[in-house]
């Protein structure tokens, strides 16, 4: 049985790797995320194809970050997809604008705080202000939310924070950056297992790798399933 608070990444190159890793998740899996690597490869026609056929929850992950009027028509464009959440960069005016062009819709906005794969000395070399990388984090959240955001992706590690925050109350917080016991960091800095993020007041989560990449990825996302049931 399935758990939509489980969201797994389809990071696969083409449409066609997407919906065969879609057949052999099965039931196990009622929630996908499709990103900007897929976009080249059909990711919208995917995305299309697992909501409108087979009646999964899609959360398109494309980062968007432009001027406003660009933002507020990619966001109206999107949203006639009937999908459930995508991504924008966090910048209020970013924010506000993609509000405006869902508005009307049951598209989930969600922004994005800081990128789990950086660290200080990313930020560092990005001209970002000096401070704590978790205290950025909660205040890009708390600017986002009051934006109009609908929810914030953010590290499992800021995610208990961010709950905490009063501009937080009923909304969405969604952490990539998780990985099972054991598993490979790979190129995310700041991580948490499945059970830690949702304790921490995550309300999904997002797993590829190391789904995808077992040798039996319906088991791996039974298990992580399980984890969450506790």
């Amino acid at each position: 049985m399935s758990d939509d608070r489980l969201i797994v990444a389809l990071d696969v190159p083409n449409v066609i790797q997407g919906l065969a890793l879609a057949d052999r998740l099965g039931e196990a899996v009622s929630f996908y995320k499709i990103g900007l690597g897929m976009l080249t490869g059909g990711g919208f026609a995917l995305a299309n194809e697992l909501k409108q056929e087979r009646g999964k929850r899609v959360f398109l992950d494309m980062k968007l970050f432009d001027i406003g009027a660009t933002v507020e028509a990619a966001v109206r464009g999107i949203a006639r997809h009937d999908l459930d959440f995508l991504t924008v960069h966090g910048d209020p005016q970013v924010v506000r604008a993609a509000a405006e062009g869902k508005a009307g819709k049951g598209l989930k906005i969600l922004a994005v705080t800081v990128l789990t794969s950086l660290d200080r000395a990313d930020l560092d070399a990005n001209l970002i202000k000096p401070g704590d990388i978790h205290e950025i984090t909660l205040e890009r959240a708390a600017r986002a939310l009051e934006a109009g955001a609908d929810g914030v992706i953010a590290s499992p590690q800021e995610a208990a924070m961010i709950r905490a925050l009063p501009q937080a109350k009923g909304r969405l917080i969604v952490t990539p950056g998780v990985r099972p016991a054991g598993a490979a960091s790979g190129d995310q800095k700041r991580i948490a297992t499945p059970e830690q993020a949702i304790a921490d007041g995550a309300d999904h989560i997002v797993v590829g790798r190391p789904i995808w990449q077992a040798a039996d990825p319906k088991a791996a996302a039974e298990a992580i399933t399980q984890a969450l049931r506790g």
